[in-house]
């Protein structure tokens, strides 16, 4: 589908809010400079002219059994940057209304597409007040009342999450892209152990050096250690014995006794055992996640995951056996094929297992999975099933005293819903709040990971990126070094 823009740069927001509706379709961005596109449909038109008062805004869209227009007008603005973004906005808002009354769709967040809502919530609050936040999102954004108490309960736990953070603080990220098998839904840059075993040593080797050299360069400045998070990937697919070369350089170098949370993601259960949860609890690890995604046997082998729910179970077990009083578990609302009855019996059973977290992310469809690959489609059914799904969590697990305290959402999310995370008092990820709200820096080791260096006084990031794929971290890793000697060149100049 063609999406022709007049005397406008609105590219970016008007994909995006096409794309909530049309999640499947390859969409082209056309610039123009007067209407005279092709008649070939379908398409959609979206043009700024001048009008005595300011602007007016028109959108039209083009289908074979339907055709319509809308029109707003947007008052002149001195500040040039409030009265281009009211455009833009009042672009979006005429497509959403468009395609609302086509499609039959009522995507619950309106036209905000952002990664971020809790943020602007936040901001906006601090900037105006509860009342006027909850007008704008409904009112400017459109967003249901639902979603709008949702993002305001959200905020006040993350806020008070936040609250706690200090100015000098960090987190440290560490990145495994390994996974036993890439599920089908997934567009990580993760190797397969099938394909990349023998990169699994080097890797570890290099990695620990990069710890290491970070970890003296941070030392010299007054910095809080908050948060570790090793993530990936799935960290588990490394062998007992790597995984303490791992923690034991991190304890070792790292101000681990200090930190207020270490997580791994032990998110494969087929790649849990014994061994490796006394490793990681002898080295101050002391919250893991275990992932089933589904309990439903047959949907895990859809979607490419070599483990059972029963595998599920039994790690579970054994991480409480051995010692772990914080587990989270991931949900994924929307997976291809999964009913809304299989869903509700896999919530019902984690919640019997009563871990300390539950985290229920929406399937994405990313243009370089294997579902995407396949052709598989998002259809208003599935959105539709996917919002009973999370509508279900919402009200099983407040039932029992689970509280959302963090949200993100991507894009081609099915039914254009959100990622979130529900814990019991006192058990909320925090490394999940500070990555999200972008609180402080996060020092990332490792392949594909990116570090952020926060700038508080101007509220800005820069950023460091590694390679992305083992191979590539491996062999460039002298540069990977160098890199991180920004770190330094950062804190010389904000500390």
């Amino acid at each position: 589908m063609k999406i022709y823009m007049i005397n406008n740069t609105f590219r970016y927001e008007t994909e995006n809010i096409v794309r909530v509706f049309f999640p499947n379709e390859k969409l082209e961005m056309v610039n123009i400079e007067k209407n005279e596109q092709e008649s070939e449909k379908p398409y959609i038109l979206t043009q700024i002219t001048d009008s005595d008062s300011g602007k007016t805004v028109m959108a039209s869209v083009h289908f074979e059994d339907y055709t319509n227009a809308i029109t707003d007008t947007v008052d002149f603005c001195e500040n040039e940057s409030q009265y281009i973004s009211e455009q833009e906005r009042k672009t979006a808002v005429c497509i959403y209304r468009l395609l609302t009354e086509y499609t039959g769709i009522i995507p619950p967040w309106g036209i905000l597409t952002g990664v971020r809502p809790i943020k602007l919530f936040r901001r906006l609050l601090q900037k105006h007040g509860l009342d006027y936040v909850r007008m704008y999102f409904k009112d400017k954004l459109l967003v249901s009342e639902e979603k709008i108490s949702l993002c305001q309960e959200t905020e006040r736990n993350e806020s008070y999450i936040i609250r706690q953070s200090s100015d000098n603080s960090y987190s440290l990220y560490v990145s495994i892209p390994f996974c036993p098998t890439r599920c089908s839904y997934c567009s990580f840059v993760s190797q397969s152990t099938e394909k990349s075993a023998k990169l699994i040593d080097p890797y570890v080797d290099l990695l620990c050096q990069e710890l290491i050299h970070t970890a003296k360069i941070l030392a010299g400045y007054p910095l809080k250690l908050e948060t570790i998070y090793i993530g990936g990937g799935t960290p588990t697919t490394l062998n007992a014995e790597q995984l303490q070369k791992l923690l034991t350089v991190i304890n070792q170098y790292f101000p681990v006794n200090s930190c207020k949370e270490f997580t791994v993601e032990a998110g494969r259960p087929d790649t849990i055992n014994e061994d490796k949860l006394k490793v990681m609890l002898t080295n101050h690890v002391d919250r893991i996640s275990i992932n089933p995604q589904t309990m439903n046997d047959d949907i895990l082998r859809t979607i490419g995951r070599h483990h059972t729910a029963q595998q599920t179970l039994d790690a579970f077990a054994l991480a409480r056996t051995v010692g772990f009083t914080h587990i989270n578990m991931d949900l994924i609302a929307g997976l291809p094929n999964e009913s809304f009855e299989s869903f509700r019996r896999t919530l019902d059973t984690i919640v019997r297992l009563n871990p300390e977290s539950i985290t229920v992310h929406t399937l994405a469809m990313k243009r370089s999975s294997h579902l995407t690959a396949q052709g598989m489609h998002i259809m208003k059914e599935n959105a539709d099933t996917a919002c009973q799904m999370h509508d279900y969590c919402r009200t099983l697990l407040y039932e029992h005293a689970y509280e959302p305290y963090y949200l993100y959402r991507q894009s081609r999310m099915v039914g254009n819903l959100e990622n979130i995370g529900y814990a019991r008092k006192g058990f909320s990820g925090l490394y999940n709040v500070y990555i999200m709200d972008e609180t402080h820096s996060i020092i990332a080791c490792g392949g594909g990971a990116v570090t952020k260096l926060k700038n508080n006084h101007e509220d800005t990031l820069q950023r460091i990126f590694n390679y992305k794929y083992p191979y590539e971290y491996i062999n460039g890793f002298a540069e990977i070094l160098k890199r991180k000697d920004e770190i330094r060149t950062f804190f010389d100049n904000f500390l």
